[in-house]
C-alpha cells in the first residue's frame, strides 16, 4: 500500500512537474559559414541547450533551391555538422542530425503543402529576393521553400524558434500553417514563437553595413568566415568601412561603426554601452584593430575544433546516423497522426 502512494506521488509530481521547451532550429550547407552565423545564430544555441530540449538540423533539402556541386554539398554539410559541434552543441545534450536523413521533413511538406495558400507564400520576402538573383533558375521548392521550414518546426512540436529579425516571417507562416491545421483537426501541432536574439542578432557586411553579413557576397572582403587564418580576419577588419568623424559612438546612419560595436560587444560579450566607454578617446584605427582581435580569439577555438572533428569523420558519422535514428521517432510520431488525422490508411510497416 505505501509503496502505490509513492507511485502515484510520483506520477502526480511527475505531471505537474513543467515540461522543458522544444527549441528547433537548422543551418543550411549551402556555402561556408561566417561570422554572422556564429555571433547571430549558433553562439546563441549554446546556452539555449541547458535548459531546453533543442533539436539542431543541418537543412540540406533547403539548400538545392539553388544549384550545388553534389561534392561540395556533401562537404559542406559535414563541414557545418563539425562547427556546431565546435561552436558548443553538445550532441549528449542536443539532437543533431542532417535533414535529409529523416524523410518525415519531406512527407510532412507535402501535406502541408495542401493547407498553405498561394498568397501566402508569393508574399514571402525570401522568395522574391531570390528570384531576382536566381532568375534563370525561379523553381518550386524556391517559392515552397517555407512550407519545408515549417515541416522542420512542426515535426518537433517546437515551441520557439531562435531566428534574427530577417526570418521571422518564415516563423509566422509556420504559426498560420499550424493554427489552420489545429482549427480543422484539433490539436495537432504546437504553434511556434520566434525568438529574437539580442545583441549582435544581425551582424552586417564589412564592405557594406546597411546589407546583412553573407557569404554570398561578391566582394571577398565583405564577410569573415569561421574557418578564417587570423590574419586574414585582420585584414578584413582594418578594411572594414566606417563613417565620417572618428569617435567610436553609435548613431543615426553610422552603419559602418554602429555594426563593429555590436561584433566587438557579441565577441567579448559586453553592451554597446561598455563598448563606447572602453573606446572613449580613440580613433577608428584602434577600434577597428581591436574589433579584429577580439573575433580572432573567439573564433580560434572554433576553427580549431571543426579542423580536428573532420579528422574524426568515424565519429562524425556516429553523431549524425545516432541523430537521425532518434529524430525520425520524435517526428514520426508527428507525422502519423498528421496522417491518420487527414484521412490516410496507417503505413503496414
Amino acid at each position: 500500500m505505501m509503496e502505490e502512494k509513492i507511485e502515484q506521488k510520483q506520477e502526480t509530481q511527475a505531471q505537474q512537474a513543467p515540461r522543458p521547451k522544444t527549441v528547433f532550429s537548422g543551418v543550411q550547407p549551402s556555402g561556408k559559414l561566417t561570422l554572422g552565423n556564429y555571433l547571430g545564430a549558433m553562439g546563441n544555441w549554446v546556452a539555449l541547450q541547458e535548459e531546453n530540449r533543442c533539436i539542431f538540423s543541418v537543412v540540406d533539402l533547403h539548400s538545392i533551391t539553388v544549384r550545388q556541386e553534389p561534392a561540395a554539398l556533401r562537404r559542406q554539410t559535414l563541414e557545418v555538422l563539425a562547427q556546431y559541434m565546435a561552436c558548443g552543441i553538445d550532441p549528449e545534450k542536443s539532437l543533431l542530425f542532417i535533414q535529409s536523413h529523416v524523410s518525415a521533413h519531406a512527407e510532412l511538406s507535402w501535406v502541408l503543402n495542401c493547407y498553405t495558400m498561394f498568397g501566402e507564400l508569393s508574399r514571402m520576402t525570401q522568395f522574391k529576393d531570390k528570384s531576382k538573383s536566381h532568375a534563370d533558375n525561379v523553381n518550386a521548392g524556391l517559392f515552397t521553400y517555407p512550407v519545408l521550414m515549417a515541416s522542420d518546426i512542426l515535426l518537433y512540436q517546437t515551441d520557439f524558434v531562435p531566428v534574427g529579425q530577417d526570418q521571422k516571417q518564415h516563423v509566422e507562416i509556420a504559426r498560420d500553417i499550424a493554427e489552420r491545421f489545429n482549427g480543422i483537426y484539433g490539436n495537432v501541432f504546437t504553434v511556434p514563437e520566434p525568438r529574437i536574439a539580442g545583441t549582435g542578432a544581425k551582424i552586417m557586411s564589412l564592405a557594406d553595413p546597411t546589407k546583412k553579413m553573407s557569404k554570398s557576397d561578391k566582394n571577398q572582403n565583405a564577410f569573415v568566415l569561421l574557418m578564417d587564418k587570423p590574419e586574414d580576419i585582420m585584414r578584413k577588419f582594418k578594411r572594414a568601412v566606417t563613417d565620417s568623424g572618428s569617435e567610436v559612438r553609435r548613431g543615426e546612419g553610422k552603419h559602418g561603426v554602429n555594426n563593429l560595436i555590436a561584433i566587438y560587444s557579441a565577441a567579448v560579450g559586453c553592451t554597446p554601452e561598455e563598448t563606447e566607454e572602453r573606446f572613449a578617446g580613440k580613433g577608428y584605427g584602434d577600434f577597428k584593430k581591436a574589433v579584429g582581435e577580439a573575433v580572432v580569439e573567439v573564433l580560434r577555438p572554433v576553427r580549431e575544433k571543426t579542423e580536428d572533428l573532420l579528422r574524426n569523420k568515424d565519429y562524425l558519422e556516429k553523431v549524425y546516423t545516432q541523430g537521425a535514428e532518434n529524430a525520425s521517432r520524435i517526428a514520426g510520431r508527428t507525422l502519423e497522426k498528421v496522417y491518420k488525422k487527414v484521412g490516410f490508411i496507417k503505413k503496414p510497416f
